[in-house]
């Protein structure tokens, strides 16, 4: 169980001081995942706004998009604050492509060596803040299918594993647990030792010395 460090960054919060106080006294929030996929702005907005979601939070190492231009970070944010849902980045500390060559292995992406670096801790740390004001979040990925993406095989291990309620909405609109998800990947095979995931892809030729 990785242990995060505490930071001075918080989610912002147009709450006055009173909601805050109670905030304090709410159960953790549940904290939901999408990948847009093939979903349009409008249908992604629609599902988060029918989970009660408040921040749209970015994940995606870069908040672009060549083939759904619609989703850079611009048009993205102002899209989601016209139906009252706030956008924040973190792909600079919770993206799965970083700009950091000891968090891979073999040319790939290693979650377990990336999952523990303080950028990453610190962006977990964000999220876990938020939920435990009672702020109902979405981390959003380009990936329709949650298990073929590093929001349920990274950052919702790590946020389970805290005790956090994961909820990861579908390429179909369904609300899966993370135990679903990963059952998914896994085909539900246990492994006593731990899955050690990695990107799909290999993104550099070898290892850095």
């Amino acid at each position: 169980l990785l242990t995060v460090k505490a930071t001075l960054n918080r989610i912002p919060s147009t709450q006055s001081e009173t909601s805050a106080k109670i905030h304090k006294l709410v159960k953790n929030a549940p904290i939901y995942t999408i990948g847009y996929g093939t979903r349009s702005v409008e249908d992604l907005l629609s599902a988060l706004k029918t989970h009660g979601v408040e921040f749209l939070v970015d994940i995606r190492t870069k908040p672009v998009s060549a083939y759904k231009p619609e989703y850079c970070q611009l048009p993205l944010s102002n899209a989601a604050a016209r139906v009252g849902i706030k956008y924040l980045f973190l792909g600079d500390s919770l993206g799965g492509l970083p700009d950091d060559p000891e968090s891979f292995t073999n040319g790939k992406v290693d979650y377990t060596k990336l999952g523990a670096r303080p950028f990453f801790q610190e962006g977990i740390t964000r999220v876990r803040d938020g939920a435990a004001k009672g702020h109902v979040m979405a981390l959003m990925c380009s990936e329709g299918k949650p298990h073929e993406c590093h929001r349920s095989k990274l950052v919702g291990e790590i946020l389970a594993a805290g005790g956090l309620d994961v909820r990861h909405i579908d390429e179909n609109g369904a609300v899966q647990s993370q135990e679903a998800v990963i059952n998914r990947l896994t085909g539900g095979q246990q492994d006593f030792f731990g899955y050690a995931f990695t990107s799909r892809k290999r993104y550099k030729e070898s290892d850095t010395p």
